[in-house]
Formats: C-alpha cells, sequence, structure tokens
C-alpha cells in the first residue's frame, strides 16, 4: 500500500513539475527573479495567516493556496535563468518553514479564542510533525541518504490545509487540522524507516 502511494506521488509530483517547467521555460525573459517570487509568495502566506486570525476563512485560503502556488514557480525560474543553487535553495526553505508556521499559529490562536481546547492540541501536533517531515529529509540528506519517503510531503500539507480553510464556514476545519495532525505524524514515521532501512 505505501508503495502504491508513494509511486502515486512521485507520478503526479513529476508531472506538476514538468508543467511548471514548461510554463515558465517560456517566461525566461520576465524581469522576476526566483527571491522575488518567494518573497511575494511569503508575504501571501502571511496575509493569509493574519486573514485566518479575523477568521476570513475563504479569503485567507485563496491567498494561501495563491502564495502557495507562486513557491513552487521559484525554483523553476531559478533554473530557467540559471540561478538555481544552494543560497535561493536555503531561503526558500527557510520561509516555506516561517510561513507555515504563521498560518498553524494563526489556526491556534482562531481556536484558543473560540475554546477549541482538542483543536489546538491538533495544531501543536501538526505543525511539530510538519517540521519533523522538514528537517527528517534535511537532516538525512546531510548524511548522504534519501529522506523523501512518506506521504504527507509539502504539496499534500498545503492542499489539505487549503481546502479546509475554503471549508472552514461549513465547520471543516478542527477535522483538517486533526487529520494534518495524524497524516504527518505517520509521515514522520514513514521516513524514519526509511533513513533507517538505508542505514
Amino acid at each position: 500500500m505505501n508503495a502504491q502511494l508513494e509511486r502515486l506521488q512521485q507520478g503526479y509530483t513529476s508531472g506538476a513539475r514538468k508543467l511548471v517547467s514548461d510554463l515558465v521555460g517560456g517566461l525566461r525573459r520576465i524581469p522576476v527573479t526566483a527571491n522575488q517570487v518567494t518573497a511575494v509568495a511569503f508575504l501571501l502566506n502571511i496575509a493569509a495567516a493574519v486573514l485566518i486570525y479575523d477568521e476570513r476563512w475563504i479569503l485567507a485560503g485563496i491567498l494561501f493556496l495563491v502564495g502557495s502556488i507562486l513557491d513552487v514557480f521559484d525554483g523553476a525560474i531559478a533554473r530557467s535563468k540559471g540561478e538555481a543553487g544552494p543560497r535561493g535553495a536555503f531561503i526558500d526553505s527557510t520561509f516555506d518553514r516561517i510561513a507555515e508556521g504563521a498560518v498553524l499559529g494563526a489556526i491556534a490562536l482562531a481556536f484558543a479564542r473560540q475554546g477549541e481546547t482538542l483543536a489546538q492540541a491538533a495544531v501543536f501536533a501538526a505543525l511539530v510533525g510538519s517540521f519533523l517531515t522538514s528537517y527528517t529529509r534535511a537532516k538525512a540528506e546531510a548524511i548522504g541518504l534519501d529522506g523523501t519517503s512518506g506521504f504527507m510531503a509539502r504539496a499534500e500539507r498545503v492542499v489539505l490545509i487549503g481546502a479546509t480553510l475554503l471549508f472552514a464556514p461549513l465547520g471543516a476545519l478542527p477535522y483538517g487540522i486533526e487529520l494534518l495532525a495524524v497524516l504527518s505524524a505517520v509521515t514522520v514515521l514513514q521516513r524514519v524507516r526509511h533513513v533507517l532501512r538505508q542505514l
């Protein structure tokens, strides 16, 4: 089952990257750098966090998804312009973590205002799982191993958080965050197991 899910994930991830590369390939002459795209994506996510705190769920979900989609383009733009390198990758990864933390933190504050204690705990678990998912991959790659196993990577988290925000007016937010917490924890375990097998 895990192997089938990973093949599915690799399939749509590769397809999405090819689509983005094809789109960016025709935009090589645009006067925009990859770091500028990263900055705009980051600011959109921070704006989404502010809207989440105000419980303006649908607009927040739209800004979050637009910012996250833009974040996919920065790497492709860097490669198309020959600007790809460790500096840009480090900046992009760091801003991603800050943005994700801000969005989940704003959700936690909204839950606190509503008195949703269990949902607050789920946000904390989701945040830890999200950061550990990225950390385990980074640590594995730092020691020369593959750390990309697991189903709930950043792209899947973005889709789940975005969908949860859009359907929050219907009461979906606590359930979506609880699902995110569970799937993030499972992904961390999958990555740990994958790395330990390599060792």
